[in-house]
């Protein structure tokens, strides 16, 4: 399949689909899987929020609800410019848009670094705007911090895995690591997706290259 070349390339503000003024569709209120809201902009006293695009969302989302001390998950777009799009603008690569996956965490039982681990194991983060047959800007790989610790925290550990993937012939990690910009609920059938379809599509072309026990 031939792909157009915006869909590699990021457009700007002013080449990006004008969107909608609000989200039309509704969200189911109970998590499939974790038993808490889905919709998260008002997070528990205690736990934290973390932010990640490592390909389709629907794989990524069951990575994180699987994982002990995460609270609620669900799949949105982060990272365009084009305000409240739909599944099949962002699949346009029109919108800049990459998919993410929303992480609230209890700290005291997951932490943030272990998190990122995780997001650099399950997938490929030398990809540039692709996941193995994936291919676009929506499949980019991305963490999106929600402050200071988190940054540094996401570079210290690039940093550490970046040469391990360079030894086994690997390619420089091409992850954006950004202050977390709007992140926009995906339509309600693709929350856990894949825990309503459970032989559903998952595509992470994660390395096999494991993450330094010491880091």
């Amino acid at each position: 399949m031939l792909f157009s070349r915006h869909k590699l390339e990021i457009p700007s503000q002013d080449q990006a689909l004008p969107g909608r003024a609000e989200q039309w569709f509704s969200i189911a209120d109970r998590h499939r899987v974790l038993d808490a809201p889905v919709v998260t902009d008002e997070v528990p006293d205690g736990y934290e929020v973390a932010l990640f695009g490592l390909g389709c969302f629907w794989g990524a989302e069951e990575i994180y609800w699987r994982m002990p001390g995460v609270w609620s998950t669900s799949v949105g777009y982060a990272g365009g410019s084009t305000p409240h799009p739909s599944y099949e603008e962002v699949c346009t690569g029109r919108t800049g848009h990459t998919e993410a996956v929303r992480v609230i965490f209890d700290p005291a039982r997951v932490s943030y670094a272990d998190l990122v681990k995780a997001f650099f194991e399950f997938h490929d983060p030398t990809q540039g705007m692709r996941q193995g047959n994936d291919v676009g800007t929506q499949y980019r790989s991305a963490i999106f911090t929600m402050s200071e610790d988190q940054a540094q925290t996401a570079k210290a550990l690039k940093d550490a895995y970046e040469p391990l993937l360079l030894e086994r012939g690997y390619g420089a990690i091409t992850t954006e690591i950004k202050p977390a910009p709007t992140y926009y609920y995906a339509e309600d059938h693709h929350q856990q997706y894949l825990a309503k379809n459970p032989n559903g599509y998952r595509c992470h072309s994660n390395t096999g290259v494991p993450f330094p026990a010491d880091a």
